[in-house]
């Protein structure tokens, strides 16, 4: 079973959070937004509180949908964006936000907007080694809120991810190629990504604006603030749905 949690009112705004965290990196902006939307939580599968799920996306996403509101605005970042884009290709939804995230996380021959695959396996070795050491290092390098930085920490220590949803992310991550399926979206798509990302450039813009320019039925609204890779910290970040 997976762990959700709801709160506020208004519009459906369901949250998914990304690799080896968990949905309470979210506090901050449900604090922010939970009086214009009813906020719906989830952490990943293995990840926080929520139960291992075998298989790969396909298998997450199936049971994600089962515990989604009813046509809801789907806001997924990092590893959380690659499975709002398939399930927003699985079911109705009224609108997708991708923060710092892309259809493709890895660069091939074809696609320049991705973190190099050596890169990849450095960083995310790196980081299995001792995943709190190195989650909490990555978060201290993205803000320097010392208040947020404890809630965080706290959060982290406390809702580990198991070793096997771990590796079953970092599979996502590494194989996952959506961009057939992104550009079949017709439904409102915000973008925000961050100028500082050394894991999604922020050059990916110009592939989302390109979108826009030759499909007048894509409708996307691309933001760059000067953040790195958790842009929904900074202090500037506003949802903006088309």
């Amino acid at each position: 079973m997976l762990y959700s949690h709801t709160v506020g009112q208004g519009q459906a705004l369901v949250l998914l959070h990304g690799w080896g965290f968990n949905a309470e990196l979210f506090n901050a902006l449900i604090a922010q937004y939970k009086n214009q939307y009813c906020i719906t939580v989830i952490d990943l599968p293995g990840h926080g509180r929520s139960d291992e799920v075998k298989g790969g996306i396909k298998e997450w996403c199936t049971e994600i949908i089962k515990i989604l509101p009813n046509n809801p605005i789907l806001l997924g970042w990092s590893l959380g964006g690659l499975l709002a884009i398939h399930i927003a290709n699985k079911i109705k939804i009224s609108a997708l936000i991708l923060v710092a995230a892309t259809p493709k996380f890895v660069q091939t021959d074809d696609w320049v907007y991705g973190i190099d695959a050596n890169n990849f396996h450095q960083f995310s070795d790196a980081l299995t080694l001792n995943l709190s050491k190195g989650l909490k290092r990555f978060v201290s390098l993205q803000t320097n809120d010392k208040a947020q930085l404890k809630i965080l920490n706290q959060s982290i220590d406390a809702l580990p991810a198991s070793a096997k949803a771990l590796n079953q992310g970092l599979e996502i991550l590494l194989n996952s190629d959506f961009r057939p399926q992104f550009k079949q979206l017709k439904i409102p798509v915000q973008i925000i990504l961050g100028h500082r990302d050394t894991l999604v450039p922020a050059n990916i813009a110009h592939w989302y604006e390109r979108l826009t320019t030759s499909n007048p039925s894509v409708k996307v609204l691309v933001t760059i603030l000067d953040a790195g890779h958790l842009p929904f910290l900074h202090p500037d970040f506003k949802l903006r749905i088309i």
